[in-house]
């Protein structure tokens, strides 16, 4: 069974979420550490839980999703995971961490591309990718359907939906995204966005204002 952890990292509070089950294989999802602290914080998590990660994933990857992308491909030696439409955005990454205050170096290049409906396997476990596009052109969600929750990043948040004013976003097509891909999951399913609290499929399905309900 999948066990979720969440850290909140860096000054757009991005929710970082460690997976892992008995067999302490973890994945990293959205590795967002910028400072020193952040980078011993997230290492000490892992430490205190006797956890082994295997990989990192990205729900996309706008700079503040991305920021301890190097930390955590260099200090566990894993690869790096997101929907290959990210690439560009990652290509800039460091030119957009200049514009928001954040110094880095180019960002390495993706060492696996994952495409909608693929399945991520670990220890005992996998979650499926769910391909949302809209708030980025390769945003993706993931989907453990044994536990009963959905990681969907910058596309749904708790009453309300990621910004389509960024390069790559689409108004139109995040709504249609969202409706066809993460509102047809169980109601009872439990939304951990991108930034602040978690939610249900349900709850967002009969209250989220940017929908017809």
């Amino acid at each position: 069974m999948i066990i979720l952890e969440k850290l909140v990292f860096n000054s757009f509070q991005v929710n970082t979420f460690l997976l892992y089950d008995e067999s302490k294989e973890c994945v990293i999802i959205d590795p967002a550490c910028y400072e020193k602290e952040e980078e011993k914080a997230l290492e000490s998590y892992i430490t205190d839980l006797g956890l082994k990660p295997v990989l990192h994933i990205n729900t996309h990857c706008h700079i503040d999703h991305i920021l301890g992308m190097p930390f955590v491909r260099e200090k566990y030696k894993i690869p790096s995971y997101a929907h290959k439409l990210e690439q560009k955005l990652l290509n800039k990454g460091h030119i957009m961490g200049d514009v928001f205050g954040f110094h880095t170096e180019p960002f390495p290049a993706l060492d696996k591309h994952i495409a909608h409906s693929e399945k991520i396997n670990f220890g005992n476990s996998e979650i499926l990718a769910l391909h949302v596009p809209g708030h980025s052109e390769g945003s993706l969600a993931f989907y453990a359907e044994a536990e009963g929750f959905v990681i969907t990043g910058d596309a749904l948040f708790a009453g309300s939906i990621g910004r389509t004013d960024l390069p790559g976003g689409n108004y139109d097509q995040l709504i249609d995204s969202i409706k066809n891909n993460l509102f047809s999951l169980p109601g009872l399913t439990v939304v951990w966005p991108g930034h602040g609290e978690s939610s249900s499929i349900q709850n967002e399905i009969e209250t989220n204002p940017f929908f017809d309900n």
